[in-house]
Parts: structure tokens; C-alpha cells; sequence
């Protein structure tokens, strides 16, 4: 296969990339014939995949949508992906041109597009980091000039904590990123389940384990456990498709089919 131009060269093309792999399922444009085999194996084992990804994208829209709405002004989205169809800055800087917004990913890919999408747009950038080193993650942010830990700041962390297996204690990490926020900053999760979920969508779980990241499926308590000391807003962690939909009709008969949850956490914490 031959190496994209824009790519650096040390890319491995031959192994699949969980990030292009997302890509794909959203409809995005940054995916190689390596990612959509595996893309479309998975989808034969789970048709509703690729729904299942855009619900996770219309969560964490609905939940910056909600955050920026508040007020909060800056956002650190850790294992962003390539930020393809509706993405953190579009929606967040759509309500607030003045928000700010740094991508975080572990993928080289991931990262080289996100630097190609984000050229020309002084309030976002990217880092190429990973979640299990938290401490580098907000040194960066920080050096980057965009996020200032002094004031609220949204921690987004949608469809990647389950990329973390528990012997890298995930909690921990979860512990250190909330610790790091001003009282009346945020933490968004949505995270993989078991819970609810047939056979066929444990099977597909497997293939991720073909990529560089596989994933751990977790139960909602666990996935609760993330939140911290943090105030949980209503309604609370649930089935993506039941945190606050644009509208009634946007829920389908079957939520639990997504396999996911997701949930938005406040810090309420006394300043000082």
C-alpha cells in the first residue's frame, strides 16, 4: 500500500487503527483499506454498529452543546479521534466563537489529520498523548495556551476510557483529570457496556483486539465509579441515546442496543 503524502512515513498502514475505524462508521474521509476491512467485518457481526458510533457522536454533541451552553468556555478532548462529523470546536465555538478547544489522541494518524482539519483555527489544537500518562496530558494542555485549569474546563472523555484495561487503573486516571478542575468545570464519559448487550456485540468486542487499543467492557456501576465526587446531572448515566434528546422521537424502542452509557459529571467542589 502506498504512504499518503501527509502522513508521516513510520505510519503503519498494514495494521488497523481503531480512530480510522470510528472515522469510518461516522462517515468520515481518513480511513485506509486496512481499517474498513475490519470496519466491515465488525458490522456483519453488529449491523447497528455504525448507529451505534453516530450515537455516541450525537451524545457527546448534546453534552458540549449543554456544557458551552453553561458558560464553560474550554474544553480538553482526550482521544478525540480525527474530529470528522460534528466535532467539539464546530459545536462548541457555534454557541461560544470565543471557546477553546485541545484534542488529545494516541493515535499518530489521528493526530497528523487533526493538525491538517484544525489549520487556520488559533483556539483549537492537538497533542499526541496518551490517557494512561494524565500528568503529560495536563502539562500539554496547559503549554498549549488554550486551557487555563484555573477556571471551569470540560473534560471530555467519550468512547475512550474503555481503551484503558483495568490493570492501567483507569479509575486512577479518572481521579488524577478531575482533581486537576476548578469548581464548576465538567467530565463527560460514555464508555462500552456488557450490560443489555446479546451475544453478537460481545463476539464483534473480540476483533478489537486486532487494533492497537482493545476494548474492556464495563458495567455501569464501574462506569458510574468514574464520576468521582463529582454531581452527576440528570439523567444521570445511562444508555447514550437517553441523556437528554433533541426529542422524543430521537429515542429508539431499544436504547440499550448501542452498548454504551454516558453521563456528565459537575465539579461542585468548594473553591479553596
Amino acid at each position: 500500500m502506498q504512504q499518503p503524502d501527509e502522513l508521516p512515513a513510520e505510519i503503519d498502514l498494514k495494521r488497523p487503527s481503531a480512530a480510522r475505524v470510528y472515522d469510518y462508521f461516522l462517515g468520515g474521509a481518513h480511513n485506509f483499506e486496512i481499517d474498513r476491512q475490519l470496519a466491515e467485518q465488525i458490522a456483519a457481526m453488529t449491523p447497528n454498529l455504525a448507529d451505534t458510533m453516530r450515537a455516541g457522536r450525537a451524545f457527546l454533541r448534546r453534552a458540549v452543546r449543554v456544557i458551552a451552553e453553561a458558560g464553560v468556555d474550554q474544553f480538553l478532548d482526550i482521544g478525540s479521534g480525527i474530529p470528522t462529523v460534528g466535532n467539539v470546536h464546530e459545536v462548541a465555538q457555534a454557541i461560544n466563537p470565543a471557546a477553546r478547544i485541545v484534542y488529545v489522541d494516541i493515535d499518530p494518524v489521528a493526530v497528523a489529520h487533526s493538525r491538517e482539519i484544525l489549520a487556520g483555527n488559533d483556539r483549537a489544537a492537538v497533542l499526541h498523548a496518551d490517557l494512561r500518562e494524565p500528568d503529560r496530558i495536563l502539562a500539554g494542555a496547559a503549554d498549549s495556551g488554550l486551557i487555563d485549569f484555573s477556571r471551569p474546563v470540560a473534560v471530555l472523555l467519550a468512547g475512550v476510557v474503555h481503551f484503558v484495561p483495568d490493570a492501567d487503573d483507569p479509575a486512577k486516571i479518572l481521579d488524577t483529570l478531575r482533581r486537576a478542575t476548578a469548581p464548576g468545570s465538567y467530565l463527560v464519559v460514555s464508555h462500552s457496556t456488557y450490560e443489555d448487550q446479546p451475544r453478537e456485540m460481545l463476539d464483534a468486542q473480540r476483533l478489537s483486539g486486532r487494533t492497537a487499543t482493545e476494548i474492556t467492557l464495563r458495567s455501569r456501576a464501574e462506569i458510574t465509579g468514574f464520576f468521582g465526587d463529582f454531581t452527576l446531572l440528570e439523567p444521570g448515566v445511562v444508555h447514550m441515546p437517553l441523556w437528554r434528546p433533541d426529542a422524543p422521537s430521537d429515542v429508539a424502542d431499544q436504547p440499550e442496543r448501542y452498548g454504551a452509557f454516558g453521563g456528565v459529571g459537575r465539579n461542585d467542589r468548594t473553591a479553596g
